[in-house]
C-alpha cells in the first residue's frame, strides 16, 4: 500500500531550474532517511542528495551549491530543488526512502519512486 510518487521532471534549458517532488502515500507510520539518486544512459546510478530524519543533508560534489534537498513531514513529501542546471544533470531521478508502514514499526522497508526524467538541453 505504501508508494512513492515522483513529479516535477521535464525539459529545461541550461542554467534553468526544476523542483522534483516525491510524495509518500498509503498507511505510513514514519519516514526515516530519504535520498535522491539519478541514472544517466550508460552510467552507473549515483547518489545525488540525502537527508536524515533529523534534517541533516549531504550532496554529491557535482551538485553542491546547486541542488537542495528538503522535506515536509506534514505532507510526507521530499523535494529536490535543482538550480543552475547543466546538460550533465540529464538523467532519470529516483527518490528512495526508508519507511515504517503502519503495520510494521520495528524495522523500516526501503521504497523507490517510479523515476522522473530530467533533460537539460538547448
Amino acid at each position: 500500500q505504501v508508494q512513492l510518487v515522483e513529479s516535477g521532471g521535464g525539459l529545461v534549458q541550461p542554467g534553468g531550474s526544476l523542483r522534483l517532488s516525491c510524495a509518500a502515500s498509503g498507511s505510513i507510520f514514519s519516514i526515516n532517511d530519504v535520498a535522491w539518486y539519478r541514472q544517466a544512459p550508460g552510467k552507473q546510478r549515483e547518489l545525488v542528495a540525502h537527508i536524515t530524519n533529523g534534517g541533516s543533508t549531504n550532496y554529491a560534489d557535482s551538485v553542491k551549491g546547486r541542488f537542495t534537498i528538503s522535506r515536509d513531514n506534514a505532507k510526507n513529501t521530499v523535494y529536490l530543488q535543482m538550480n543552475s542546471l547543466k546538460p550533465e544533470d540529464t538523467a532519470v531521478y529516483y527518490c528512495n526512502a526508508d519507511i515504517n508502514p503502519s503495520w510494521q514499526h520495528l524495522a523500516p522497508y526501503n521504497y523507490w519512486g517510479q523515476g522522473a526524467q530530467v533533460t537539460v538541453s538547448s
